[in-house]
C-alpha cells in the first residue's frame, strides 16, 4: 500500500477540543488537510477551529458538536458529516471517557456508559464513514485505544474491556480493508497529557475523597505531550503502520507482557497498592 498523503486530503477527527484530538487537529492542518472536528464541548471546540481558520486560512475547517455517548444525535451528527464532506481521506476515532472504581463498586449503567462512548461510538463512526472513504483509494482509519488495551489494571474494568474491544475491533478492520487499499492503525498510548483524568467519573459509590485521589494519581501518569503523540501518530499514518505504542509507559507494559503474560498486570496493581491514593480507591467499597 502506498504512504498515506495528508495534503490536500479531509480527515474526520473526534474528541478534537482538546488534548490528542487537538493536536492532531493542529498538525494534520499543518500538513494541509482539510478538517471535520467533533466533540462534546461547544466552547472549546470552536476555539480550536477559530485558531485554525486563523492560521490556514485556505482550509476548510467545520465543526459538529455532538456527545458521542447519546447513539441517536452520533447518527445525526455523522450524516450531516458525510453529506458535508463526501470525500473523506481519514478518519480519526479518538474520544474517549475514563470511570476509576473497582468492578464491584460500579453501576452497570456506569460501566456500560464507558463501553457505549470508548466502543460503540468508535464502531459507530467507522462504520457510517467507511463507504465514503472505500471511494477513496489510499483512504485511512484511526482508532485510539490504550495500552490499557493491552494490559488490564484493576480498577480499570470498564476501561480495559472498552480498550481491549477497541483494539480487537480494530485489527478485524484492518484485515478486512487492505482488498479496498483502506489503511488501518490502531493507536495504543500511554500517559498523555490530556483532560481524561480532570474528566474522569468516578464510581457513585465511592466516597468523594476517593474518586479526587483516584483522579491524582490517575494524573500523575499523564506525561507526554500531546503535540509529540500526534506526530507520532501521523508519521504511523503516513507509512501505514498496523499499530502504534506510544511512550514508555505503553512500551515497557506491553513487552512485559508478551515475555510473561500476566506480570504487568500484578506490576500495576503493586503500583497502585504503593501509593495512598492508589491504596484507598482500590480498598475502598
Amino acid at each position: 500500500m502506498r504512504p498515506y498523503v495528508v495534503e490536500g486530503g479531509t480527515a474526520v477527527v473526534t474528541g478534537a477540543a482538546s488534548g490528542i484530538g487537538e493536536a492532531l487537529a493542529r498538525a494534520l492542518a499543518a500538513r494541509g488537510s482539510h478538517l471535520a472536528l467533533l466533540d462534546r464541548d461547544a466552547e472549546r471546540l470552536e476555539g480550536v477551529a477559530s485558531a485554525l481558520r486563523a492560521a490556514h486560512p485556505r482550509l476548510a475547517v467545520r465543526t459538529y458538536v455532538v456527545d458521542l455517548a447519546d447513539r441517536d444525535a452520533t447518527a445525526r451528527t455523522l450524516d450531516a458529516v458525510c453529506a458535508d464532506h463526501p470525500r473523506l481521506t481519514l478518519v480519526v476515532s479518538n474520544a474517549g471517557v475514563a470511570l476509576g472504581g473497582l468492578f464491584r463498586h460500579l453501576t452497570l449503567e456506569e460501566f456500560w456508559w464507558v463501553v457505549e462512548v470508548n466502543l460503540r461510538a468508535t464502531v459507530q463512526v467507522v462504520s457510517a464513514l467507511l463507504p465514503a472513504l472505500r471511494e477513496q483509494p489510499g483512504s485511512h482509519v484511526v482508532t485510539v485505544a490504550s495500552i490499557f488495551g493491552v494490559v488490564a489494571p484493576p480498577g480499570q474494568s470498564a476501561y480495559a474491556t472498552s480498550k481491549f474491544a477497541v483494539r480487537g475491533f480494530t485489527e478485524a478492520l484492518r484485515a478486512e480493508l487492505r482488498p479496498d487499499g483502506v489503511g488501518v492503525t490502531c493507536v495504543m498510548p500511554g500517559g498523555v497529557r490530556t483532560r481524561i483524568a480532570q474528566d474522569a467519573r468516578g464510581a457513585a459509590s465511592l466516597s468523594a475523597e476517593d474518586v479526587a485521589a483516584g483522579r491524582a494519581s490517575f494524573q500523575r501518569l499523564l506525561t507526554m505531550d500531546p503535540a509529540d503523540v500526534a506526530e507520532q501518530v501521523l508519521r504511523a499514518v503516513e507509512r501505514r503502520r498496523p499499530r502504534l505504542l506510544v511512550g514508555w509507559s505503553a512500551r515497557l507494559p506491553a513487552l512485559l507482557e508478551r515475555l510473561v503474560p500476566g506480570a504487568s498486570t500484578r506490576v500495576l496493581g503493586l503500583l497502585a497498592r504503593s501509593t495512598g491514593p492508589g491504596r484507598r480507591l482500590l480498598r475502598g467499597g
